[in-house]
């Protein structure tokens, strides 16, 4: 009689689990604007953005998410496809050589996250650099035609004062653990991130469209590969190295 009932009890589980899966199969489609007190200039290449998603599956190669790369998640897994060909094409065109890499610049990246680490986002934590989620109950808005949660991200600096950052999200769209955010439990459709003297962007989902996506939107594409440790850093010394002898600007971030 024990396994009867701990076989019914395991099937409750199940059952649980997969109806709380999303099911949710669309794209999330996002506006970039300049909302602080002193204005921006927003880039043309981040002033909109768009999220695909296929139940636990995502897939945005949007510069407001990915920075330039493609970036694809199941469930825990994030995978990007990070294409620094256009480097070694620019840098041989400059006649700089590779001494260290040899390879094409096609790096296949992927990171699989712990759910008991993202779990633990939500424990008050007030370390200089360090950051919680508070999920508020019973505060809820209309965002493109969904039911948004409020969440406030609690972010101390290096000196331990703190930065608010709220954000309204939708709990029946994407991965039960959204990694593209953070591991927020669901789908953000409007944030405001705070720059410093006065500047801010407020990313908002201005549509949300069901169905207009297959299972081919999140193949990986062909070309990539997995890189070694020592092939990330030679290529990061080779980078380094075009910088150092003026074939790329010093400044900013490249890699």
């Amino acid at each position: 009689m024990k396994k009867v009932f701990a076989l019914a009890a395991a099937l409750l589980l199940t059952v649980g689990a997969m109806s709380a899966q999303n099911t949710f199969k669309g794209i999330v489609k996002y506006k970039i604007e300049s909302t602080g007190t002193t204005a921006m200039q927003i880039p043309e290449q981040i002033a909109t953005a768009e999220i695909k998603v296929m139940g636990e599956q995502m897939y945005t190669k949007s510069y407001m998410f990915s920075q330039g790369s493609e970036v694809f998640v199941k469930g825990l897994k994030q995978t990007q496809c990070v294409d620094n060909s256009m480097y070694i094409t620019y840098l041989n065109a400059q006649g700089y050589e590779f001494e260290n890499y040899k390879g094409d610049g096609k790096f296949l990246l992927e990171h699989t996250y712990n759910a008991s680490t993202l779990d633990s986002l939500e424990i008050k934590d007030t370390e200089p650099g360090h950051f919680y989620f508070e999920y508020v109950d019973g505060e809820t808005k209309e965002i493109a035609g969904q039911t948004c949660y409020k969440l406030i991200q609690h972010y101390y600096n290096d000196e331990g004062n703190e930065t608010q950052f709220v954000m309204w999200y939708a709990k029946n769209i994407g991965p039960a653990y959204n990694v593209i955010f953070e591991g927020v439990k669901g789908m953000p459709l409007e944030y405001t991130m705070n720059l410093g003297e006065g500047r801010a962007i407020t990313c908002t989902a201005t549509e949300v469209v069901s169905g207009k996506v297959k299972e081919v939107d999140f193949l990986l594409p062909d070309g990539y590969k997995k890189p070694t440790k020592e092939e990330l850093e030679a290529f990061a010394t080779d980078l380094q190295d075009a910088k150092e002898m003026g074939y790329l600007p010093s400044g900013g971030d490249d890699e």
